[in-house]
């Protein structure tokens, strides 16, 4: 492994840590503005974070 795929994949896991970490973020902040609707908003948080994690993956692995 070359310095540059080193590189590379240590900012596709940081930007993929920063992604999720801010959907979390944004979705407690939703939580505490309304709870009733807090099944919703985690059902989409996950979701979301999912395919940021997934694209994460595929960016890795290409």
């Amino acid at each position: 492994m070359e310095i540059p795929e080193i590189v590379g994949s240590g900012l596709i896991v940081i930007g993929a840590g920063l992604g999720i970490g801010k959907i979390g973020g944004s979705a407690m902040e939703a939580i505490a503005r309304q709870p009733e609707a807090s099944g919703k908003i985690q059902t989409a948080m996950l979701i979301a974070a999912a395919l940021i994690e997934g694209i994460g993956f595929a960016a890795l692995f290409a």
